[in-house]
């Protein structure tokens, strides 16, 4: 009879060996097409990225580009939203829809016989959308009704003011991805329109593909679809990512009665392209709620948590000692190794689909990475020293300028926040 100790902690097993797909570059047409081959299951996965993403607009339309990339499904000049719903339902393929900051991701999934078909649906669906008014005011009220349920979620408001009081005005950063009631509201059928013409084409953008299919296939096939597209974003806009100040301060937004507090602790971060995103990323890995946003500018670094409205003060102060023994001290030997066994292990269980594989390719086209970017990741994880990362936290992590955010009740928290003599403590009005 085996015995097993079960008060004892397993011990991780060794790191298995795992190569990332390779993948085949090619220009069509001025189009960036990537192709990784995946023989293992008889499926395709098929992601155009567009540069149309909230970074590029102005804060008054905020959450064109995600309303936008939200109506997309709802039909084409060939075919009605039903109509393009009932063809994908006969082939078997899903289309999906994401917009971040950086662009829009329109990807299909399929099975690799049925590819023909499907590629000619994406393509219909991104080259020639009609935005019906039913559909755009379905979007529209659905994007709404999300703003209204944020503002009453606790989470999203304090995360929503972190933004705002973090980064400088004027930086699409500070306000939501999905906008505002105000930017919203007035936007209908001909500003999603103008969107698709200014911001929707083949430059700076790019088709990733994988599945069962040879790059041979797909360069002819994607030069049959997207041969004639044209276009691309107009040039980008010149926005230095400044934080709105370098005072540490905090900030309560009032929440009568609340038993607890929303806590947010954070400043300006760095790029996802920035020679320090690996020591960062391992520093940061072990940490409780407290992470780097790896971007296309650099976004935020920051704490959340959530705790008993009678304790706000004593965790403040307590996540506010923790930067600042991160600073001083660094990691220790056994946090760093454990933090780059972890994410080394888990990257390729992350990898495990054509839909996760081209998710992670596409990052390549997004943020202008190094074509071997995935195939040396554990690699650059595994070569993060301890020093590496104790000079990444002294460099990138700055006690001193943060902005602390708390949604809570106000009465309560005010005073303990007050009592820690950490910077001016200001109550905000959010109605």
């Amino acid at each position: 009879m085996i015995s097993i100790d079960r008060a004892r902690e397993p011990t991780p097993g060794p790191i298995r060996a795992f190569e990332f797909p390779k993948v085949e570059r090619r220009e069509v047409d001025g189009l960036d097409l990537r192709v990784a081959r995946m023989a293992q299951l008889p499926v395709v996965s098929v992601s155009v990225f567009v540069r149309a993403g909230e970074w590029a607009l102005a804060e008054d339309v905020a959450g064109l580009a995600v309303l936008t990339g939200d109506a997309l499904e709802g039909g084409t000049r060939r075919r009605s939203g039903t109509e393009l719903a009932e063809s994908l339902e006969r082939l078997g393929a899903r289309l999906g829809v994401s917009t971040g900051w950086e662009g829009t991701s329109v990807t299909l999934s399929c099975l690799a016989d049925r590819l023909t078909e499907g590629l000619a649906i994406l393509a219909e669906t991104v080259l020639s959308p009609a935005f019906p008014e039913d559909e755009v005011r379905r979007a529209r009220e659905q994007a709404l009704a999300g703003i209204r349920q944020a503002a009453m979620d606790p989470a999203s408001v304090a995360s929503h003011e972190a933004s705002r009081r973090i980064f400088a005005r004027g930086v699409p950063y500070a306000r939501p991805l999905e906008g505002t009631l105000a930017s919203v509201e007035p936007l209908r059928r001909g500003h999603l329109e103008g969107l698709t013409e200014a911001f929707y084409g083949p430059r700076t953008g790019g088709v990733v593909v994988v599945g069962d299919v040879s790059a041979d296939e797909m360069e002819d096939m994607v030069r049959d679809h997207f041969g004639a597209w044209e276009g691309g974003p107009p040039a980008g806009r010149e926005i230095d990512v400044e934080p709105r100040g370098r005072e540490r301060r905090l900030f309560v937004v009032d929440r009568p009665g609340s038993v607890q507090s929303e806590l947010r602790v954070g400043h300006v971060g760095i790029e996802k392209s920035h020679p320090d995103h690996f020591p960062t990323l391992v520093l940061y890995t072990y940490g409780v709620r407290s992470r780097f946003a790896f971007r296309g500018e650099a976004g935020p670094f920051s704490v959340r948590t959530s705790v008993a409205t009678d304790v706000t003060g004593a965790a403040v102060r307590e996540i506010l000692s923790e930067l600042e023994g991160i600073v001083s001290d660094g990691p220790t030997v056994a946090e760093v190794e454990a933090a780059r066994d972890y994410i080394a292990g888990v990257f390729p269980l992350r990898l495990e689909s054509s839909g996760q594989v081209a998710a992670r390719i596409t990052e390549l086209v997004v943020y202008g990475l190094d074509d071997d970017y995935h195939d040396r990741y554990r690699e650059r994880v595994r070569s993060v020293t301890v020093t590496a990362a104790a000079e990444a936290a002294r460099r990138h992590v700055r006690p001193g300028e943060v902005q602390m955010v708390a949604v809570g009740d106000a009465e309560s928290v005010a005073p303990q926040l007050e009592a820690l003599d950490l910077g001016p403590v200001e109550i905000v009005d959010r109605h």
